[in-house]
């Protein structure tokens, strides 16, 4: 296996569990008053579900696309 696809692999894992945590964490307490009050989400919240999301999308194009020979 090429080390692009294993970076990939990587990568779209990362970007997976970023997106778990990022979910998970709508759901408490904190988040939804801050949600209530402000009307959007937390910065750190939002970066969470931002970046696994940019994570587990660059992940896949390089497990799918990552070695061309």
């Amino acid at each position: 296996m090429h080390w692009t696809r294993l970076l990939g692999i990587a990568l779209l894992v990362g970007g997976v569990i970023l997106l778990v945590m990022g979910y998970t964490a709508t759901d408490s307490l904190g988040e939804e008053l801050h949600q209530e009050f402000m009307g959007r989400y937390t910065d750190d919240t939002r970066m969470y579900l931002i970046v696994g999301g940019v994570m587990a999308a660059v992940g896949l194009v390089l497990t799918i696309f990552g070695v061309r020979r």
